[in-house]
């Protein structure tokens, strides 16, 4: 189906509002993310915290003009549950865009300080293209992210 310039402006744009990420360990994950967002632009005075008791659930929410970043805590059933990326519904990856290949390097070494497990070494990823620049990592339960840059 081809789309007129106008009916294509009229589309809604692919741009994502917020993202919650389960955690096993609220409180742990609280203390990795105070660190490691700040290295994404992220204020952690701008930070929110609830809990839902009826929901089981508790949530923490960075608040950032162009994408809000939550953690929250697994139902109880769901508490020694192993994380892995490749079962079916769970997130693979989550990648987060850097200017530069020293910002990409900079942050590379800042996760390093925090605690982060190195994946990949910032490096070329020619199989990806040309000019994929790119460090790999998980945080402290083994969720999977990505900084690069193109």
């Amino acid at each position: 189906m081809d789309l007129s310039d106008e009916e294509r402006e009229k589309k809604m744009k692919p741009i994502i509002d917020h993202i919650q990420i389960t955690v096993k360990d609220i409180r742990a994950a609280e203390a990795f993310y105070d660190k490691f967002l700040p290295l994404l632009g992220y204020d952690i005075r701008n930070k929110a915290s609830i809990a839902i008791p009826e929901h089981d659930f508790i949530v923490v929410e960075y608040l950032h003009p162009s994408l809000a970043f939550a953690i929250t805590s697994p139902r109880a059933s769901f508490q020694n549950e192993e994380i892995h990326r490749r079962k079916p519904g769970s997130l693979h990856h989550l990648a987060f865009s850097a200017e530069s290949r020293k910002e990409v390097d900079d942050i590379h070494m800042s996760l390093v300080e925090i605690g982060a497990t190195i994946v990949e070494k910032p490096r070329l990823y020619p199989e990806y293209a040309p000019d994929y620049y790119a460090v790999f990592f998980k945080d402290l339960e083994g969720i999977k992210y990505e900084v690069v840059c193109r």
